[in-house]
């Protein structure tokens, strides 16, 4: 029985053995495997451009190439790929690619015999054809679709521009300061996305002496003879005051009216602060977080970017290091693209040459000569017939209260955008201010030009403060309800409405009823006396404007106000009253934010995001409290919004709330 024992024993340590062994000798345990350092002198570029399945010749020194009986691995992503030596010579060899590579970075190792040595990385480009650039060139490729090569598209690196040929391949000598390549979208084609981006531009992979391959595809498509476009505001994503939840009711109202309106061809495009810089490292929400907010919560919708001043990293030192961010989550800072007959040029106003690393985030508002050189070179290919909307996030005008508007840009960059500008129909779409306002080519600012801006509501309003403080009220300083701008294109036919978040496109103005709108010192009892006498002014200036009285006065904000609508008020009788043009404070803000703000035993100081005086308010008198109103309002397009005002109209935050 012991000697019966003993054997099990010894054939359990020999079975024991063979597993073992044969466990060493798992292919897919290649850090297992012998490394050994035999004599290998190989010329390894950063990158090539090979076909599917199609062989490179690499380089190699000393005789320090590869033998016949090598095996070339390319590994990614935890699979590797075993790519035979063809070819060998006393200058280099030949290997032929997987054919199951895809284009991007491999890790590079050489096995010979059960050695194994890692030699460094190599991006690789698979390609349809192999073509040989001029010279000079050092960023060159196809634009293809479908149907093959496109010709005439656009392309850049953001200084040089060219176009593709009839085979759809560009060349451009370029110095690849910025390190990226576009294509300025062709119409009637889409670029792939990648959740919410278009994928129009890629990062470049090699130095500004080696000559690198980038290829774009784009898909051809229908529908762009008339489509819609949001015009996304101020969104200042930061992790605070309640803002995911807020701006998840915003997503839902975006995506209830792309699914009312699902037959037609949408697109989008940001006014730039997605998110709010302060926040990237004291909340850890920064440029990933916003997108991957904004990828959970909308489909199948393309959304070009622009860059607002809080979308700088605020601790660089140089306005490129303050934006490298940006490019490398978002998009290049600015660039083109063609939807249907319109041409849009996203612009980057913000300059943020003066920061230092701290919080001072001295900015301009400014285009750089750099962008201004491009956007010349992108408009050659434009003609002067094709309207233009040009995108920034910081206005370029700003109202005054006489009726007039001035430059609220550097003046000597703006005219020389202006000049770039002349001949064209150009809309710009600006955001920044968290308020509305809307200049035409009537006023004296454009000097002649044909020349629009729309500066467009916030989707946050106040930084979501006023929904926070006063759930149901999202509002901005100047009372434009938080929301978006929705642009309906045909042909070179542009127009345009402003949309409230939780609300119809009806609601396009908010009435008051003044005689029953008053603010006192009584609404802030924990205001504390001790506050400096400019916080208690500040605040004084909404009782001076709204006290306790019977005026009769009507106060009506109309938000997306321009010259070309018309307001028109007419009492119960059929008297027709006469509106006047003011600058006023909204009721509603002050209620629902400033009061709020004001009214707090910890104050100190004067709050943020408090109510501002602006345009687009209209005061009515009317003859006696009771007497009720028809407030009519048309824009230029031939819209109409009525409201049947019943007097003694009531004024409460509960009055206004989301509907």
């Amino acid at each position: 029985m012991k000697n019966i024992l003993e054997y099990n024993k010894i054939l359990l340590y020999l079975v024991l053995a063979v597993i073992l062994s044969l466990y060493g000798c798992n292919g897919g345990n290649d850090h297992e495997e012998p490394v050994d350092d035999f004599n290998i002198q190989i010329s390894l570029p950063s990158a090539i451009d090979v076909t599917q399945g199609g062989e490179y010749v690499f380089t190699a020194q000393g005789g320090g190439g590869l033998k016949m009986s090598d095996s070339f691995l390319l590994e990614s992503g935890g699979i590797s790929y075993v790519c035979p030596v063809t070819a060998v010579s006393s200058t280099g060899f030949t290997v032929q690619i997987s054919n199951e590579c895809k284009t991007g970075e491999y890790n590079v190792s050489v096995k010979r015999d059960l050695r194994k040595k890692p030699v460094g990385k190599i991006y690789i480009n698979i390609v349809d054809f192999l073509f040989t650039p001029d010279e000079g060139t050092t960023i060159y490729g196809i634009v293809k679709s479908e149907e093959g090569g496109v010709k005439g598209v656009v392309v850049s690196d953001g200084v040089e521009v060219t176009t593709t040929d009839e085979k759809g391949i560009y060349q451009l000598k370029s110095a690849k300061k910025r390190n990226y390549v576009f294509i300025s979208v062709p119409s009637n084609y889409e670029a792939p996305s990648s959740g919410v981006l278009p994928q129009f531009f890629q990062t470049l992979k090699a130095n500004a002496n080696t000559v690198e391959r980038v290829d774009f595809t784009l898909n051809k498509v229908a529908g762009q003879d008339a489509y819609k476009v949001f015009m996304l505001g101020d969104m200042h994503l930061a992790a605070r005051t309640n803002d995911l939840s807020q701006f998840s009711a915003f997503t839902t109202d975006l995506n209830n009216y792309r699914n009312a309106n699902a037959s037609k061809k949408m697109y989008a495009i940001t006014l730039g602060d997605m998110t709010w810089d302060l926040y990237w490292y004291s909340n850890n929400f920064g440029l990933s977080e916003y997108l991957n907010t904004i990828n959970s919560q909308v489909k199948n919708l393309q959304i070009f970017h622009t860059i607002g001043n809080h979308d700088y990293d605020y601790q660089a030192t140089s306005d490129f290091t303050a934006e490298l961010q940006y490019m490398n989550y978002i998009a290049p800072t600015y660039y083109s693209f063609n939807i249907g007959e319109i041409h849009y040029v996203v612009m980057d106003d913000i300059d943020c040459s003066e920061y230092d690393g701290t919080t001072s985030r001295k900015y301009k508002k400014l285009t750089s000569a750099e962008q201004l050189s491009w956007l010349e070179k992108d408009l050659s290919y434009i003609d002067k017939s094709t309207p233009l909307v040009v995108v920034m996030h910081a206005q370029v005008y700003y109202p005054l209260q006489t009726g007039e508007f001035r430059i609220d840009h550097d003046i000597a960059s703006t005219e020389q955008l202006f000049n770039i500008l002349s001949g064209y129909k150009v809309h710009f779409v600006t955001g920044h201010t968290h308020m509305t306002f809307n200049v035409t080519p009537e006023s004296a600012v454009t000097g002649g030009n044909d020349f629009y801006e729309h500066n467009t509501g916030a989707v946050c309003a106040s930084w979501w403060w006023s929904g926070n403080l006063t759930p149901g009220i999202h509002i901005s300083p100047d009372g434009t309800p938080g929301g978006y701008a929705i642009w309906d294109v045909s042909g070179k036919d542009l127009q345009y409405v402003y949309k409230a978040t939780g609300w119809s496109e009806d609601y396009q103005f908010r009435s008051y009823d003044l005689n029953n709108v008053h603010f006192s010192l009584a609404d802030v009892p924990l205001m504390p006396s001790s506050v400096p006498a400019s916080v208690k002014n500040k605040y004084m200036q909404y009782v001076d404007a709204y006290p306790a009285n019977n005026n009769n006065e009507l106060l009506i904000n109309i938000w997306n106000w321009n010259p070309n609508w018309t307001l028109t008020v007419t009492d119960e009788y059929g008297k027709r009253l006469t509106p006047e043009k003011v600058w006023a404070y909204d009721p509603l803000h002050i209620a629902a934010l400033s009061v709020k703000r004001f009214n707090s035993a910890s104050l100190k100081s004067t709050p943020s995001f408090i109510t501002e005086k602006f345009t687009h308010f209209f005061k009515v008198k009317a003859d006696n409290p009771d007497t009720d109103m028809i407030i009519t309002v048309k824009d230029e397009f031939g819209h109409i919004w009525t409201e049947n005002m019943q007097r003694p109209k009531v004024f409460s935050t509960d009055s206004y709330k989301t509907k």
